[in-house]
């Protein structure tokens, strides 16, 4: 299974101040990732830095074996939609997607497409401005998908959308990934992203655990809430002790 997606020791700090530190994973073809921590933990430094919105400080983050810059045709290779990105509140949503279809590359008839595919297709005309937050989140997974890409990058893609919106991103990107397709995607509701990925990797400034959602919960033995924060607590209790030894050290030398 090759890599679309590689982490290679990515560090990202800002002055003194460590956002993530040597995140180490891939993502394999094929496959849903979900990308889990705590508020803080670095989940989207690390991907703006994969989608090239940041640079590393050191270490790499790469698609299709290529930093997003060197991608040709990127819109054709990556899908991107970032939270927190916002729209131009004064066009309507099949204008905001003709402007991405002309920077793609790709015909004007991917708009109706993409509106009919996120369940847009009758508020097309309508101005973005008025759109609700859940609106806005099928508006920017339309942008993502408006070049047919082959991995779709996605930042807490579910915000804002009610029960039924979450039960249709699901399975949503669960047909995209059975057509051949490759979603990394973070979110914070962890019983839906159970029942979402194929594979978890769980940060908190550095990689606590990346593997099989099977292998994370034993078979289902566990639920994937229990063992993420048992993950947390124990990177809490290493970090404490090591704060411990510093301070220990610092006063043997003193």
């Amino acid at each position: 299974m090759s890599a679309v997606v590689r982490f290679d020791g990515f560090t990202k700090r800002y002055g003194g101040q460590v956002a993530v530190e040597g995140l180490d994973f891939e993502v394999g073809a094929g496959r849903v990732v979900g990308l889990l921590g705590p508020n803080g933990a670095g989940k989207s430094t690390a991907l703006r830095g994969l989608v090239g919105l940041l640079r590393p400080t050191s270490g790499s983050a790469t698609l299709f074996g290529q930093p997003f810059e060197e991608l040709r045709s990127p819109a054709r290779r990556v899908g991107v939609h970032m939270d927190g990105i916002g729209f131009e509140t004064g066009i309507t949503g099949r204008r905001h997607l003709e402007i991405c279809a002309l920077s793609a590359g790709v015909p004007r008839s991917r708009v109706d497409a993409v509106l009919e595919e996120v369940g847009l297709g009758d508020a097309g005309g309508k101005r973005v401005g008025k759109y609700s937050t859940g609106m806005r989140q099928r508006l920017g997974l339309a942008s993502a998908l408006i070049g047919e890409p082959e991995l779709l990058v996605l930042d807490e893609p579910a915000n804002g959308l009610d029960p039924e919106g979450i039960r249709w991103l699901r399975r949503f990107v669960r047909r995209f990934a059975e057509a051949g397709g490759t979603v990394l995607l973070s979110n914070h509701q962890l019983a839906e992203m159970a029942q979402t990925v194929d594979e978890v990797v769980v940060i908190r400034r550095r990689t606590l655990f990346a593997g099989t959602l099977d292998m994370l919960t034993e078979g289902g033995a566990h639920d994937l809430e229990e063992r993420f924060f048992e993950l947390l607590d124990a990177e809490h209790a290493e970090h404490a002790e090591r704060e411990a030894n510093a301070s220990g050290t610092a006063v043997s030398r003193a």
